[in-house]
């Protein structure tokens, strides 16, 4: 089968598959993360989501306190961390979205063939300032607000004020999930703010009345409100089960299967008691 057909199967068919090799790495290979050595140890790369980061950090962090290993990781966006995997400039590259086509087809001219391992799940929550009294929409409400036709929040129940609508810029995985589910083909306004993190959203939105925006749901915070989409409540059992609507797998990818320190750290990262501890910890949703 031609690598860009490996890439082009059904979207649940892959989340699926993913989601069974992430568990088959860890259960099959997972005696070699106990078997890590002083001689072993070496630096390991890590760079892409900022959805990700936090997992990553944690995961790290218990990684190197158990072994030793030193990490280098850096949240630039999804886009960024798949292109350093093409171009070999990292060794692990984080992900809150599928490869494109476009990458694969990069990928392959540069000899590189990139795999994936779903890692968590997710869901990306829609959130207001705590103050803000608009505490739930429907999806076209929501859609309005980012494609523009709505406006005004007194146009949704809440006071008479300019919606400040904030979003992740082009090069996230977030924003190209975001478009396709809630804008469903739209072009985001002009009016809406990028902004590159995770992070700085969660500063807008919590500085702003005005203001609403979009997080992964281990970016909550009581300095959020999060929104009540269609009825839906953004809890965690609703994001495993599929009912949040915005709900997604997170990803890493290597070049080519991974070996050595890179493939214990993986095992690690899948383990039902090791690395999926700390997806719980950072509030996103273990796999398993």
């Amino acid at each position: 089968m031609a690598i860009n057909q490996i890439f082009t199967v059904d979207r649940e068919q892959k989340m699926i598959k993913s989601a069974k090799l992430a568990v088959v790495a860890a259960v099959g290979m997972g005696l070699c993360v106990g078997s890590i050595t002083a001689e072993a140890r070496s630096q390991i790369s890590i760079n892409g989501s900022t959805t990700n980061l936090p997992i990553l950090q944690e995961a790290t962090e218990m990684y190197t306190e158990r072994y030793g290993t030193n990490f280098s990781v850096a949240g630039t966006g999804s886009g960024n961390g798949i292109r350093a995997v093409i171009d070999s400039m990292t060794d692990i590259g984080m992900s809150s979205r599928w490869i494109r086509d476009s990458e694969v087809q990069q990928a392959f001219d540069n000899g590189v063939y990139v795999v994936p391992f779903a890692i968590a799940l997710d869901g990306i929550i829609p959130v207001v300032h705590p103050d803000n009294p608009v505490k739930e929409l429907t999806s076209e409400q929501l859609r309005g607000i980012y494609n523009g036709s709505i406006t005004n929040w007194s146009e949704l129940g809440g006071r008479d004020r300019r919606i400040v609508s904030i979003s992740r810029d082009s090069s996230s995985g977030t924003y190209g999930v975001w478009v396709e589910r809630v804008l469903k083909g739209d072009r985001v306004s002009g009016r809406t703010q990028l902004l590159a993190s995770n992070g700085a959203i969660v500063s807008a939105v919590s500085e702003n009345r005005d203001a609403i925006g979009y997080v992964g749901v281990g970016y909550l915070t009581g300095r959020l409100q999060p929104i009540t989409l269609d009825g839906i409540v953004p809890t965690n059992d609703n994001i495993q089960t599929g009912d949040w609507p915005i709900a997604r797998t997170l990803w890493v990818f290597t070049n080519n299967w991974p070996t050595g320190e890179t493939l214990r750290f993986i095992n690690f990262l899948l383990h039902p008691e090791r690395g999926q501890k700390a997806v719980e910890r950072t509030g996103y949703v273990p796999l398993y």
